[in-house]
């Protein structure tokens, strides 16, 4: 009997092994034992069974994290730290896949869809570290910004997918690199800085009759 995971296994192996997707529907479930109807109980399309890989993916980095004894005392940029460098952990054992995906369905700047889910997925998840970093202070809630402040994550989990892609280091130590630096730099941005503290000053400055006049001038 078809499963979701024997389904994924045997379009996996289809793949990599033939560099393209199978003619039809028909055509796969014949080879693989098991009616059309069989394969529609599970998924619309092969680029769904593509879309199903990813989220699980990143469904099962965020199970394991939250996992960890330590992950209650992770500030939010520790948090991200843990899912990045989890996530590309568990990609090394289907990297020939995702290489095969990410090419297939590359499209100019824009998010592939395949990986449309993963990426619903994983804005909840950063939407939730985000939010309890500005609770706690570490992060700054800034009007109109900090709602973005996902989105420039999800920018640069795309960015290191595609280092990723291309880096040919021993353990992909170059990508743990890119991982640390970028994360770094996207949260130094979200906490405070001396632009706030201008802008602050600015506002209380128009409260509270304006530079000139406290001046003098």
């Amino acid at each position: 009997m078809a499963t979701i995971e024997s389904i994924q296994n045997a379009y996996i192996d289809y793949v990599l092994t033939e560099g393209h997707e199978p003619k039809s529907v028909y055509l796969f479930a014949k080879n693989n034992e098991m009616t059309e109807d069989e394969f529609y109980r599970f998924f619309g399309s092969f680029e769904a069974i593509e879309q199903n890989i990813w989220t699980e993916l990143g469904r099962k980095t965020i199970t394991e994290v939250k996992a960890q004894e330590i992950w209650a005392q992770y500030s939010a940029r520790e948090r991200a730290l843990s899912f990045f460098y989890s996530f590309f952990e568990l990609l090394k054992g289907s990297r020939s896949f995702a290489i095969y995906s990410l090419k297939k369905h590359k499209h100019g700047l824009s998010t592939p869809r395949v990986l449309d889910n993963l990426k619903t997925l994983f804005e909840s998840f950063a939407d939730e570290i985000l939010r309890e970093g500005i609770e706690t202070g570490e992060l700054t809630d800034r009007k109109f910004f900090s709602k973005r402040y996902k989105d420039a994550l999800w920018l640069q989990l795309g960015f290191i997918l595609n280092f990723w892609t291309k880096d040919n280091s021993a353990g992909f130590e170059k990508t743990d690199e890119a991982i640390e630096k970028g994360l770094n730099v996207t949260f130094d941005l979200f906490q405070r800085s001396p632009v706030d503290n201008l802008l602050d000053y600015g506002k209380f400055l128009a409260k509270n009759g304006g530079f000139k006049e406290k001046m003098g001038f």
